[in-house]
């Protein structure tokens, strides 16, 4: 492997690991009775929502709030 493609391989790789669809959910509690609010701010915040409410069962209760820099927000249905 050349050196350029080393350098890109190991960027994808830590660009992948930082993913809050791959690091959010194992941290997620299980969903308590009653509803849960999400509140977020940072730059990530509209990331890790996202991720939040993509693996939140459907059937549980799941709203909030989430401030982000213009340009970073992302479209969530129940956040």
């Amino acid at each position: 492997m050349n050196p350029r493609a080393l350098l890109l391989d190991s960027f994808k790789a830590a660009v992948a690991a930082a993913d809050p669809l791959q690091i959010v959910p194992p941290h997620l509690p299980p969903p308590p009775k009653g509803r849960t609010l999400v509140i977020g701010a940072g730059k990530a915040a509209a990331a890790m929502a996202m991720a939040v409410e993509h693996h939140w069962p459907a059937s549980a209760p799941l709203e909030g709030t989430v401030i982000t820099r213009y340009g970073h927000g992302l479209p969530t249905s129940r956040i």
